[in-house]
């Protein structure tokens, strides 16, 4: 889980952000958040609890009073980002227009487009979960013209893809199938193969299997052999080495740290 390493104001409570399991304690920590994960706070970020975080632990009340008024007025809420921003002072106003222009292109998409970049930018983030909510939530959505077959066919493959990384092998293989239905790649058939061989009990369909040559099939097992034998040296297991050379006492205490930042891990999947 990466750091944030900004001036440190003296919080006594500091600012839980759940859409990246941190918490903040600085104004500037507050736009260093906002300033690199748009897609994040578009929504629902400020709200009275940011709004009462900043007039009493950042003790910026001017701000508090200028983000409630500009809530209170009905206007476009992106607006109270940028306040933020610039009275923060901790980007320089180029900055802040480029903030600006990304924010103005994701609110061009469409609702279908714009839920597809944030799943996706969860999905980056290790957060599968959360991406799998919205990927799923795309699919409830009206059709338009711009989610054809092939952006389906996107966001089932994605919805494979954070099944896979949840070990929901069964969802998975289903959303790849879908995929692979919709637009017939091949690097989604080589998933479901693989998923076939690493679950016996997702069964490859016929119309599957005759796809799949066995000259194809070897370079596919090589790749897999490959991959496999890779996994066998994550980083957690490095880590794990690394513990076990440090004295009883200092390895204890790394152990209860690895197993903190694991268990931290797994609720940032959910």
């Amino acid at each position: 889980m990466s750091l944030i390493l900004c001036r440190q104001e003296p919080v006594k409570h500091p600012f839980y952000f759940e859409g990246l399991g941190v918490h903040l304690y600085s104004s500037q920590e507050l736009c260093y958040v906002i300033y690199h994960n748009p897609l994040l706070v578009l929504e629902t970020f400020v709200d009275d609890h940011l709004i009462e975080f900043i007039r009493g632990e950042l003790e910026m009340g001017f701000m508090a009073a200028k983000l409630e008024k500009w809530q209170q007025s009905g206007e476009d809420t992106d607006e109270l980002l940028f306040l933020i921003l610039t009275e923060c002072d901790y980007y320089n106003a180029a900055e802040i227009k480029h903030f600006r222009q990304k924010i103005e292109t994701y609110r061009k998409m469409t609702p279908p487009e714009f839920a597809k970049a944030k799943a996706d930018y969860l999905f980056t983030r290790k957060q599968y979960g959360k991406a799998v909510a919205e990927y799923e939530g795309i699919l409830e959505m009206p059709k338009e013209s711009s989610t054809d077959d092939a952006f389906f066919a996107k966001i089932y493959n994605n919805l494979g893809a954070s099944y896979a990384r949840l070990f929901s092998m069964e969802k998975a293989y289903q959303a790849y199938q879908k995929s692979f239905d919709l637009a017939k790649s091949g690097d989604v058939l080589k998933r479901i193969y693989y998923l076939s061989k690493w679950n016996p009990n997702l069964v490859l369909k016929d119309r599957y299997r005759t796809l799949i040559t066995e000259d194809v099939k070897a370079v596919w097992d090589e790749d897999m052999k490959k991959a496999e034998e890779a996994a066998q040296k994550v980083e957690s297991l490095e880590k794990l080495d690394e513990l076990f050379l440090k004295d009883p006492i200092k390895r204890m205490k790394g152990a209860s740290e690895l197993v903190k930042e694991w268990k931290g891990e797994y609720r940032n999947m959910i």
